[in-house]
């Protein structure tokens, strides 16, 4: 049985171009099959700027489209913000900026001493177990990205 991938490393291409779709074709001019080579798409990495309005657009574009911060420090080691991850004191934790521009450790969820071993599942599957701890946390308004009641809300 062949494979996919060993057909797609036998097939040779022209420089500039390279292996398309696995199936080959028929030659229109011999009818003799031939391999299905498609040219390189070519990453633009420059933004090229003629004119006065040219820069206006292209800084009005880089203002909508920043990049948000997603990587941070956090007591010497690299983390990522904003991401709930499996947590070491309670069950889930996530990094943070806070408004002071420190990134702080917030965890949240189910655990840690007041657990004393027990497991708890979350039941946000079943619609009655959701509004109500939903209602029951105030998850309209549940607070400012510090805070745990945020991201448990989120969760839910």
């Amino acid at each position: 049985m062949i494979k996919l991938i060993d057909i797609l490393k036998e097939i040779k291409c022209w420089s500039g171009y390279k292996p398309g779709d696995p199936k080959t074709k028929m030659s229109s001019k011999t009818g003799k099959r031939v391999n299905n080579c498609v040219p390189v798409e070519e990453e633009i990495d420059e933004y090229i700027v003629e004119t006065e309005q040219c820069v206006k657009e292209f800084v009005q574009f880089m203002r909508e489209y920043k990049q948000t911060l997603h990587e941070a420090e956090y007591h010497g080691r690299k983390v990522q913000l904003g991401k709930p991850m499996q947590g070491d004191i309670k069950k889930f934790k996530v990094y943070v900026k806070n408004p002071k521009g420190k990134v702080i450790k917030v965890n949240f969820g189910f655990g840690g001493k007041s657990a004393h071993g027990k497991r708890m599942v979350i039941k946000r599957n079943n619609p009655v177990h959701r509004n109500a701890y939903r209602k029951r946390h105030h998850c309209d308004n549940p607070g400012p990205r510090t805070k745990a009641n945020y991201w448990s809300c989120r969760k839910w």
